[in-house]
C-alpha cells in the first residue's frame, strides 16, 4: 500500500493500481500451507540442480507446491479446471440437456486454443477473473428464469460479479454489455421492470464494493459501466412516462435504446470531469481509432500490437472447421426468426403482452434472449479487438448447447431424433477438434533468456540498492521483479499519470534530440537508461516501429535519425554506456547535469 519502487520517485497504492487481490489472498494461503507443513515437518518440494555448461552458472530448480511459482500456476490452473466443471452446468442449464453440457465441454476443449492463454501466461488478470464471470453468467441464467428470485441468489450473483470484476481492471466493459443486453431483453418485453431493476441495483452494489475495496478507484466510477447503470434505472424508472408519450411499440424501443445511449455517455464525461479523472481516455481513442484514421501515440502503442487488432481471418476459419460458427449461426437464425414472431406478435397487439405474471415460456426465452444477445456483444468486442474473443469462443461454446434445446428443435420430432443429429455434429466436430487438442498437447518447451539473465545478474552486482531504472515497459517489470530496483515505468498502461511518463521514457525511442531526451529522463530522476535495439528497429506492420509511432506524435522531427540508432552506435556525450551485451546496452544519465 505504500510502494515506492514501481513508479519512482511517486508511492503508490499498489492494490488500487492493480488488481492485485489474487495475489495477497495467493500469498496469505502459501504462508499458511508452508507454516503448516514445516510444523508437522512435511516435504513440500522436490529440488535438483541443473548444470547448464557453456560456462555457465548452475541453476536450481524446484518442484512441488513448496515453491512459490509451482503454488501460484497450480492454484491457477486449479481455478481454470474448475471452470470446465461451470461449463458443464452451464450447458446443462441453458439447454435443459445434460447432453448439452456435454456438447459445451466438448466444444471448449476442440477450440481451447481459441478460448484461453492460461496455458502460456497463467499470471493474466483473465486468468483469476473469467472463471467468475461464467459462474455470474450462470447465477444470472438461473435468475432469469426463476419468476421471483430469492435475495440469497441475487447476493451470489452481486458476490460473483465482485469476484469478476475485482481481479481485472477490464471487467467493467464486460459487465457494460452485459447490462446492455439485459436492458435489450426488458425493451423486447422479455423482463419486467422489477426485476431489471434488482438486476441493475445487484450490480450498482457490486460496483460500489470493488471501488471500497480498490482504495476509491475513480476509473470505476467514471467507467460507461457505472454511468450505465444509473441511465438504464432512469430510463425503466420513466416506463409509463415513454408509454404515454410515443405509444406506438416500435417507437418506444427506439426512444429508451436512444434515451439510454445519450444519458450514457452524458453522465460518464460528467462524471470524468467532476472527478478530475482521465485513466480510461484511451480506451475511447481506441474505440475511435477503429472507426476512424484517428491516430495517436497511445493508441498505436494498442493497435500496433496483434492482440488489439481486429480479428483475424484465421481464428473465423478455425471456428468454421471445427463447425462452431455454423452451429451458432443456426441457432442465432432460429433464436431471430423467434424474436421476431414475438416483436410483431406485440407490435400488433400491445395488450397482450402486458400480463400480471411472467408465463414459463417467456422466462425461458428470457434466457436464451440474453445469452444471443450477449453473443452478439462479445462478437462485437472481438472482432474489434482480437484479444476479446476469450469471451466470445467459450461464449460460442456455450451457445452451441442450445443444439440440444427441446425449445428450439422441438420442430425436428422426439427427442432421439434430436440427439442423434446432435452426435452427427459432434463427430464432425470431433475431426477437427483432435487435431487441435493433438497440436496443444504437442507443445514442449522451456524458458530461456541468458541476455536479459546477464542483465539483471549485473544490475544486482554492480549498481546500488536505490538505483532507479528506465526502459521498455517489459524490461522494466524484470527488473523491478528480480533486480529489486526503482523502476519509473512499467507495463499496466491504464493510469494516464504512468501514460506520460512512459511516453517520457520511450522518447529515446523517437528522433528527437539526445540533448532533449536526456532532459526528460532527469525530470524523472532516472540513473540508468536500459536501450534495446530489437525496440528501435521492430515492426510488427509497416508504420509500427516505435520511430514511425512517435513521427506520428511528433512530425516535426520526422525524416532525422532515431535516437536510440545513434545511441547503439555511441552514447557520448549525454550518456555513458556501461553494460553492453547483443541485446541490452545501460546508459548512464551522468549525474553532474541532475
Amino acid at each position: 500500500m505504500n510502494d515506492g519502487l514501481t513508479e519512482y520517485p511517486l508511492v503508490i497504492n499498489t492494490l488500487k493500481r492493480f488488481n492485485l487481490y489474487p495475489e495477497v489472498v495467493l500469498a496469505s494461503w502459501y504462508r499458511v500451507y508452508s507454516s503448516s507443513m514445516e510444523f508437522f515437518r512435511t516435504p513440500t518440494k522436490t529440488c535438483w540442480t541443473i548444470n547448464r555448461g557453456e560456462d555457465l552458472d548452475p541453476v536450481e530448480s524446484c518442484e512441488g507446491l513448496g515453491d512459490p511459482a509451482y503454488f501460484y500456476v497450480t492454484v491457477v490452473f486449479l481455478l481454470n479446471g474448475a471452470m470446465m466443471s461451470l461449463f458443464y452446468v452451464s450447458g446443462t442449464h441453458l439447454s435443459g440437456s445434460k447432453l448439452g453440457g456435454v456438447v459445451t465441454v466438448l466444444c471448449v476443449f476442440f477450440n481451447h486454443g481459441e478460448s484461453t492463454r492460461v496455458m502460456w501466461t497463467p499470471p493474466l488478470r483473465e486468468s483469476f477473473s473469467y472463471p467468475f464471470l461464467v459462474l455470474q453468467m450462470l447465477l444470472l441464467s438461473h435468475i432469469l428464469r426463476t419468476p421471483n428470485p430469492s435475495r440469497k441468489t441475487m447476493a451470489a450473483l452481486g458476490v460473483s460479479t465482485v469476484m469478476f470484476m475485482l481481479p481485472w481492471q477490464f471487467g467493467q466493459f464486460v459487465l457494460l454489455t452485459q447490462v446492455a443486453s439485459l436492458f435489450a431483453s426488458y425493451i423486447l418485453g422479455y423482463l419486467n421492470p422489477a426485476k431489471m431493476q434488482a438486476l441493475l441495483l445487484t450490480h450498482m452494489v457490486s460496483l460500489g464494493v470493488c471501488f471500497v475495496l480498490m482504495f476509491g478507484n475513480s476509473m470505476l466510477l467514471t467507467s460507461f459501466y457505472a454511468s450505465s447503470l444509473i441511465s438504464i434505472w432512469a430510463v425503466v424508472g420513466l416506463r409509463d412516462q415513454f408509454h404515454q408519450i410515443f405509444r406506438a411499440p416500435l417507437l418506444i424501443w427506439v426512444m429508451q435504446g436512444v434515451a439510454w445511449v445519450l444519458t450514457t455517455v452524458l453522465l460518464k464525461f460528467l462524471l470524468a470531469l467532476v472527478l478530475g479523472a482521465s485513466d480510461d481516455a484511451h480506451i475511447s481513442s481506441l474505440i475511435k481509432s477503429k472507426f476512424t484514421s484517428y491516430k495517436d501515440f497511445d493508441t498505436m502503442m494498442y493497435t500496433c500490437a496483434a492482440e488489439f487488432d481486429f480479428l483475424e481471418v484465421e481464428t473465423v476459419l478455425r471456428y468454421t472447421k471445427t463447425l462452431l460458427l455454423p452451429a451458432n449461426l443456426l441457432l442465432a437464425a432460429v433464436i431471430a426468426i423467434q424474436v421476431s414472431r414475438d416483436a410483431v406478435r406485440m407490435i400488433r397487439c400491445p395488450s397482450s403482452s402486458e400480463t400480471r405474471s411472467e408465463p414459463t415460456e417467456k422466462l425461458e426465452k428470457s434466457v436464451v434472449v440474453y445469452h444471443t444477445l450477449q453473443l452478439v456483444a462479445f462478437a462485437v468486442l472481438a472482432v474489434l479487438i482480437m484479444r476479446l474473443k476469450l469471451f466470445l469462443t467459450p461464449h460460442m461454446c456455450l451457445m452451441a448447447s442450445l443444439l440440444c434445446s427441446r425449445q428450439l428443435f422441438s420442430w425436428l420430432g422426439d427427442k432421439m431424433k434430436q440427439h442423434v443429429c446432435v452426435g452427427l455434429i459432434l463427430s464432425i466436430m470431433a475431426v477437427q477438434g483432435v487435431a487441435n487438442l493433438q497440436q496443444q498437447w504437442s507443445i514442449m518447451g522451456e524458458f530461456s533468456n541468458l541476455p536479459q539473465e546477464e542483465l539483471l545478474e549485473w544490475i544486482k552486482e554492480n549498481t546500488p540498492q536505490n538505483a532507479v531504472f528506465a526502459g521498455a515497459m517489459p524490461t522494466m517489470a524484470s527488473v523491478k521483479l528480480s533486480a529489486g530496483r526503482a523502476v519509473v515505468n512499467h507495463p499496466h498502461y491504464e493510469d494516464a499519470g504512468l501514460r506520460e511518463r512512459t511516453k517520457l521514457v520511450y522518447s529515446m525511442y523517437s528522433r528527437k534530440s539526445a540533448e532533449q531526451v536526456k532532459k526528460n529522463l532527469m525530470k524523472l530522476q532516472v540513473d540508468y537508461f536500459i536501450l534495446e535495439e530489437s525496440w528501435c528497429t521492430r515492426r510488427t506492420r509497416p508504420g509500427c516501429s516505435m520511430p514511425e509511432i512517435w513521427d506520428v506524435e511528433d512530425p516535426g522531427n520526422a525524416g532525422k535519425t532515431p535516437l536510440c540508432t545513434l545511441m547503439g552506435r555511441d552514447s557520448r556525450p549525454h550518456f555513458t554506456t556501461i553494460f553492453q551485451n547483443h541485446i541490452y546496452k545501460i546508459l548512464r544519465v551522468p549525474k553532474a547535469s541532475r
